[in-house]
This record gives C-alpha cells, structure tokens and sequence, in this order.
C-alpha cells in the first residue's frame, strides 16, 4: 500500500488537537474590519473546534495529523 498524500490546503488550515478534535481559524477576520465592533473582531482572534460532523472528512485529508 503506498503513502498517502496530505493535502496541503487542509493542513495550512486545520490541526488537530491531543483528544482527536479538528481546531480551526474564524473566518470574516481578514478584510471590511471597520463595519464590525471590537468586540466582534476580538473573537475572530481565538481559534474554534470544527463541527463534527466536517471533522471525519477533515481527518482523511491529514492522514497523519
């Protein structure tokens, strides 16, 4: 059985945590900022836990995350 190939835009994006959770970045945090509250914009800092039911389809693309 050969290797399997990670994908590479998927481990730019996702990592996964020591319990087998897929944490994940927030997205509208990158441009059109000054419309939205500090408030708003301070919670795009932290990062989230992917939902489960994306997480298998995550997992088979970091085969060896």
């Amino acid at each position: 059985m050969p290797k399997l190939k990670t994908k590479r835009s998927a481990a730019k994006r996702f990592k996964i945590t020591k319990n087998g959770k897929v944490k994940r970045t927030k997205a509208f945090a990158n441009h059109i900022l000054t419309k939205k509250s500090k408030e708003r914009k301070r919670k795009y800092r932290r990062s989230a836990i992917a939902h489960s039911s994306n997480s298998k389809n995550i997992k088979k693309m970091l085969p060896y995350a």
